[in-house]
């Protein structure tokens, strides 16, 4: 589940009926906040990269006796000891040398977020801090479990809603916040915020959220599959008859609660850019590698107690947080609404914002809801249109969570308001402003890849993304697509064993003049990651001077520029035609001066991603597929039994603390 924001505000949270009365004031003061930060530090450099990682836990307990894994929901004792531990490192001096690791409560009450202590610095070798302190963070998180609980790095928990026990200690699932006929509201972290967050898009959507995942149809699934373990026949709320009026769908895994998806895990990786350009090249490049990465970390092919036929998280959080109206979503008529709204604020980008020259206006193709007002306010501010637009965009949504005594600061230094809906727009990438009274510079997230089930593999996907931005800057390399092929992308993400069966929308040519780079006729540059003005290669090396690459007048038209490749093609290459983002990065590894162990070590990750990519190693949805199916209880219907899952988590912590040899995962 991505950072939830604000969990710092204290105060009277508003139910929907009243917070909805200060929704415009909120937006206003926001933008407000936004047009004085862009003001004060739009010029405002950064010499190094700074970037770290969120890793977030699910904490499981186990009853060998009966054979049950169920999520343990003793999370607060457990961060209360984490938190104690950082606070006696803070009284030390030069605290920031000693503090390892941060954690922080997610939005299901079994979950932990880990992160380093620090941001890890600007060189190679830096790198190769964050397996071991990954390998940190679960020994630390590992002192405060009790003898039958492990904290696991699994997306979703596989019986998470489904009839019976689940939860240690187990409640029924009668809560009014959610009104779900699945979960009980003892499943939700109890802060203010999670708890309003849930209830208030409930009652602003005007019902339940509504999650279908295709069910993956077996030898014995029935047919139709019509789902029994749901009492649609409880009368409980006015919204329990929502599931028999045709919001479970046959042949589907109907979910009707937030934390079905805000439950998930997932591995973010956010960095700092040099300056504010930077920044903004960087998202819109990495917002095209988003859905590809989402297929080949993919890790989350069972939902309530049943083998789907998708093997990501993302749709699923996306339906999960899914505010709109029936106005909005199309349904109705605007009448009491502003805007028909296409898609959840859980979804993928819908505009490129950098500007860069390579940034053709065809490749924003999808006609974007924003709000002009704000539009036409913030460029009247001397802010561009694509930023502008971008930003207007975010602000077409309602604050959700809205504190009473927030309402009061209404001056352009509190950022509150602005991250009210910057970090209720969970998209696969998030352009971030400074925070107030820091030496942070302009920030940009990476959030579309799936939590790994070690911290190897963790370590690799964070790493290659890391060297993927050196590699974009340092070779001005060109991603742009149709945003509107990324959104295909992103759905075709989903699909079962996408990573071996399916093609992606990709360039042909990130290059300007079609030439690739070869041994001979690179820069040699530092180690440091960072990437100077007077590190770029220039026209001889088949780069212009400022780093970006150029356009390509010979090329008749947009849709000329790319075509479907599979995931090995893109990530390996595809003989002369595409070298293959692996070889990329192996090129700029080579032309850099770092020291032979350090460029070995890095090796063996860029290789784990590479043979992930060729299918050598499998994702970790096919490898809990396969373990499913061929688990000797497994009745080819498609269910995941207490004993099968109690199984499955076993041997997923065996793997992660190397006490088995998985090498088709590994």
């Amino acid at each position: 589940m991505p950072k939830m924001g604000l969990l710092t505000s204290v105060g009277t949270p508003l139910q929907w009926e009243q917070a909805k009365q200060f929704a415009h004031e909120v937006r206003t003061l926001g933008i407000n906040y936004f047009l004085s930060v862009y003001e004060k530090l739009k010029e405002k450099e950064n010499s190094c990269l700074k970037w770290g990682d969120e890793v977030e836990y699910l904490v499981v307990v186990y009853d060998d006796e009966t054979k049950t894994a169920k999520l343990s929901l003793r999370i607060h004792e457990i961060l209360d000891e984490l938190r104690k531990e950082e606070e006696e490192a803070m009284k030390i001096p030069n605290s920031g040398e000693t503090i390892k690791t941060l954690w922080r409560p997610e939005y299901g009450i079994y979950m932990l977020e880990g992160t380093p202590g620090t941001p890890y610095g600007g060189t190679l070798k830096s790198l190769l801090q964050i397996e071991p302190n990954m390998k940190l963070r679960r020994e630390i998180i590992s002192k405060f479990l009790r003898p039958n609980e492990v904290a696991i790095t699994l997306t979703s928990f596989p019986r998470l809603g489904c009839p019976g026990q689940f939860l240690e200690p187990h409640h029924e699932p009668t809560g009014r916040v959610s009104r779900s006929l699945l979960v009980p509201d003892e499943v939700i972290n109890p802060h203010a915020r999670f708890q309003y967050l849930t209830a208030n898009i409930r009652e602003r959507r005007g019902s339940k959220v509504a999650i279908n995942v295709p069910i993956f149809r077996d030898k014995c699934t029935p047919e139709p599959f019509i789902d029994p373990t749901i009492p649609k026949n409880r009368n409980l709320f006015p919204e329990d008859k929502e599931a028999s009026e045709g919001a479970a769908l046959p042949n589907h895994i109907y979910m009707d609660a937030m934390v079905f998806g805000m439950g998930c895990c997932c591995l973010q990786i956010t960095f700092q850019a040099c300056n504010i350009e930077e920044a903004r090249r960087l998202y819109d490049q990495l917002a095209i590698i988003g859905p590809i990465m989402l297929a080949l970390t993919a890790a989350a092919p069972i939902w309530r107690g049943y083998l789907s036929d998708i093997d990501c998280r993302w749709n699923v959080i996306a339906g999960s947080v899914d505010d709109r109206t029936r106005e909005e979503r199309g349904l109705e008529p605007l009448k009491n609404d502003r805007f028909v709204i296409n898609k959840s604020r859980y979804d993928s980008i819908d505009c490129y914002i950098s500007t860069d020259k390579t940034l053709k206006p065809e490749y924003n193709d999808l006609d974007l809801v924003y709000d002009r007002d704000i539009c036409k306010k913030l460029m009247d501010n001397g802010i561009d249109e694509l930023l502008a637009r971008h930003i207007s965009h975010l602000f077409i949504r309602d604050p959700l969570v809205i504190f009473k005594e927030q309402l009061d600061q209404n001056d352009d230094d509190h950022y509150d308001h602005f991250e009210n809906i910057q970090s209720t727009n969970w998209q696969t990438m998030r352009f971030k402003p400074p925070p107030p009274n820091s030496n942070i510079g302009w920030r940009v997230e990476f959030r579309s890849m799936e939590v790994q089930i070690t911290d190897f593999e963790n370590a690799a996907f964070a790493i290659f993304i890391i060297l993927l931005t050196r590699v974009i800057l340092s070779y001005g390399l060109n991603f742009y697509i149709p945003i509107s092929k990324v959104d295909e992308n992103m759905m075709i993400a989903h699909k079962r064993d996408a990573a071996m069966s399916e093609k992606f929308w990709f360039r042909k040519n990130v290059f300007a003049d079609g030439n690739i780079i070869d041994d001979g006729n690179t820069t040699q540059v530092n180690e440091n990651l960072s990437i100077p003005d007077n590190e770029t290669l220039d026209s001889s090396n088949n780069f212009r001077q400022n780093g970006h690459a150029d356009t390509n007048e010979s090329i008749s038209s947009v849709e000329d520029e790319y075509e479907q490749m599979t995931i090995n093609e893109i990530f390996n290459g595809n003989g002369d035609k595409f070298p293959g983002l692996i070889v990329l990065i192996s090129r700029y590894l080579e032309s850099v001066n770092i020291d032979v162990e350090t460029r070995c070590q890095l090796g063996k990750y860029v290789d784990f991603v590479s043979k992930r990519a060729k299918g050598k190693i499998q994702t970790t949805a096919t490898w809990m597929r396969n373990f499913v199916q061929s688990h000797p209880k497994y009745n080819n219907d498609s269910v995941v039994s207490q004993e099968i899952n109690y199984d499955l988590v076993k041997m997923v912590e065996k793997i992660q603390k190397g006490q088995v040899v998985v090498p088709e995962l590994l």
